[in-house]
């Protein structure tokens, strides 16, 4: 009677008799009741039934849940810490449909529930600590501690005395408080006499850079003895990575057919269509058992690629740019005092010999202001160059020989010379100014470097009061202002100006001589 009555409910609701799923837990565990029917988008419901009354978990605000100890979360029906008020019946269904699953919690007082493993000797051994009935992660952010053994449970090289049994505690913090439920690990270690040769080629690097958003596979290579005694699987801290799922992160095994091949080379490359921030976080493990031991593992971390900072590079750039400004500034505004440190400190110059006789012809025009040079003032100035500086000067009333045409005995001097200096007499001591029509044609073919001492600049001169051929002259020219007894010291300005147009010159200065004899007798 009683099997016609299961048939006929079985016919007009289509659902068939289901057992109970024996649930065993310690006082004080957390413990979660995973619903595993088939939802889709509808709204997983739980009950229990204790035989005097229904309580309906939905029906209640989340205040309420936790005020009995009780939180339902997405497929789970998450029990913080059990008690003998929580043993009793389950049930979760999709709504009101024939879809359900049923579940008995039985709570003890002493109770651990435990997993069995063997290892074999002198291999790797990796201890998983339990996960049944344990929350998922997307419930809390669960840790994992092994108060006796390895930590994580790992044992590089296990031998026999390792045998024993290991507890191992998951912690779940929820809502301030923590939570946990406690596992033992039986582990058995037993001699291994198959030949080790198996072990994993790759990944060997332990880091591996990533771009957020962006699509990675990591290839996880293993060499073994067998395809169907083996198995290469993936980690993800404590949880297995699915496989042949279409999920965010899995991997996918394949292993060649090993009827001819003691060694076989098997593949389990681990895919990321797209890494999020929450994978930096985690440790990839990839696993070789062979015959539920583990042989080999590897376990890897990824980490973000370091993009190059727009703020550095334009910080860097601004900084570049105003280095480069302040250097061509200090280079425009000190380039004569530049440019002599250079040459008489560290004598970059140039010392190939041109032929020429004289550094420089010291030739006469007249000034037309009042302020030229005096005879005293042009005897200092020839004194400087020659004796302080060094310069190899032609001087037209001392070197120039008299019997000759003015002009061809200028012309032979300025080809003797590396540089002419036009200086401003008052009155003209030379030849005059209207020699310089006479050699103009000359002087602007052989392209002489021609150096205008000026008592003030050229744009006040008066264009009409001085010749033509002087006023072209000057164009091609560079022009050293003098400015009268400030102009003296020979560290002003003025002889700056004029050291720096002028050639370096060709010997030392006299005073330097002097001071190298002195030295020189002092030394005998």
């Amino acid at each position: 009677m009683v099997v016609i009555q299961l048939f006929l409910l079985t016919l007009i609701s289509g659902v068939h008799p289901q057992t109970f799923k024996e649930i065993h837990r310690q006082a004080g565990d957390i413990v979660a009741l995973y619903c595993e029917v088939k939802h889709g988008d509808a709204k997983i419901l739980w009950k229990r039934d204790d035989n005097q009354s229904v309580i309906l978990y939905n029906n209640m605000s989340s205040d309420e849940q936790r005020q009995i100890g009780v939180v339902v979360h997405k497929q789970s029906l998450v029990i913080l810490s059990a008690s003998v008020n929580h043993q009793g019946n389950y049930t979760c269904s999709v709504g009101n449909s024939s879809r359900w699953s049923r579940f008995r919690l039985t709570v003890h007082t002493h109770f651990r529930e435990h997993d069995n493993i063997t290892c074999y000797t002198s291999a790797l051994c990796q201890l998983h600590c339990p996960t049944t009935n344990v929350p998922a992660t997307s419930f809390s952010n669960r840790s994992i501690t092994w108060p006796k053994g390895p930590e994580y449970g790992n044992f590089p090289s296990v031998e026999k005395e390792h045998s024993g049994i290991y507890t191992c505690t998951w912690y779940f913090p929820y809502h301030g408080q923590t939570y946990n439920v406690t596992f033992e690990v039986r582990l058995d270690v037993q001699e291994f006499d198959t030949p080790r040769t198996a072990d994993i080629l790759k990944p060997r690097e332990t880091t591996f850079e990533v771009e957020l958003g962006s699509p990675k596979v990591i290839d996880c290579e293993a060499l073994t003895w067998s395809c169907t005694n083996s198995v290469l699987y993936w980690l993800s801290n404590f949880d297995f990575v699915d496989e042949d799922r279409p999920s965010r992160v899995s991997f996918n095994q394949t292993c060649p057919s090993d009827k001819n091949s003691k060694e076989i080379k098997r593949t389990a490359p681990l895919v990321f269509t797209k890494v999020l921030e929450e994978d930096l976080s985690k440790n990839f493990t990839c696993v070789l058992q062979h015959d539920g031991q583990t042989l080999s593992y590897v376990t890897i971390t990824l980490t973000q690629k370091a993009r190059p900072s727009h703020t550095s590079l334009a910080v860097c750039t601004v900084v570049l740019t105003v280095l480069s400004a302040v250097m061509v500034f200090i280079c425009v505004k000190f380039k004569v005092d530049i440019s002599l440190f250079l040459r008489d400190t560290l004598g970059c110059h140039s010392s190939t010999s041109d032929g020429k006789s004289y550094d420089a012809f010291l030739m006469c025009y007249e000034s037309d202001t009042d302020g030229g040079f005096n005879a005293h003032d042009r005897k200092m100035l020839e004194s400087v160059l020659e004796e302080r500086f060094g310069y190899s000067l032609c001087l037209y009333d001392r070197d120039v020989l008299p019997g000759r045409a003015v002009a061809q005995v200028v012309l032979d001097c300025i080809e003797q010379s590396r540089a002419v200096v036009l200086v401003p007499t008052s009155p003209d001591p030379g030849p005059g100014s209207g020699l310089l029509s006479a050699i103009h044609e000359a002087l602007v073919e052989r392209q002489t470097r021609l150096v205008f001492i000026n008592t003030e600049t050229p744009k006040v001169s008066r264009s009409g009061s001085i010749p033509k051929a002087l006023q072209l002259l000057s164009e091609s020219g560079n022009h050293v202002a003098w400015k009268g007894m400030s102009s003296m010291p020979p560290s002003s300005s003025f002889w700056k100006q004029l050291r720096y147009h002028l050639p370096a010159p060709q010997r030392a200065p006299k005073i330097q001589l002097l001071l190298q004899t002195i030295q020189d007798v002092s030394s005998k």
